[in-house]
């Protein structure tokens, strides 16, 4: 259909002529509402946000010289932090002289991920920044 007498037809129906495929040879265009076209996208775009899961990164802070049941104790805040969905990202964090015993944090990494490996990938392998050393776990996917 000819242009102008696309124009005029939605003008006798109070309605927007509305180009839908620019790139086609001819363009194609559909009468229609655009206002109301336009809230229908923004409802759906809004629908969809709204739907999404947000992950949070939460950090729980060890030493190499952290006792068994304090341990224990951050290990269950790592377990509630996988089963709600979240990464968690342990950081040993060595002072004073502990530097030089860089075994025995990784091994306490190393132990944490055995005990998470049910619920927990391995997002980034323990990994050394300056004084402290890094790992997170994300859930698995079920």
């Amino acid at each position: 259909m000819p242009t102008r007498k696309a124009i005029n037809l939605a003008r006798e129906k109070d309605l927007d002529l509305v180009e839908v495929a620019p790139g086609e040879t001819p363009p194609v265009c559909k009468i229609m509402d655009y206002g109301k076209y336009q809230y229908k996208l923004n409802k759906k775009a809004h629908e969809a946000k709204r739907k999404q899961k947000v992950v949070h990164l939460k950090e729980v802070k060890i030493r190499p010289k952290t006792e068994e049941h304090d341990y224990q104790f951050k290990l269950k805040h790592v377990n509630r932090f996988l089963a709600d969905g979240d990464k968690a990202k342990i950081t040993m964090m060595f002072k004073g002289r502990e530097i030089v015993h860089l075994s025995i944090g990784q091994a306490i990494l190393e132990r944490m991920v055995e005990e998470t490996k049910e619920i927990a990938d391995v997002e980034q392998l323990p990994k050394r920044e300056g004084r402290n050393m890094t790992l997170i776990l994300t859930p698995k996917a079920k």
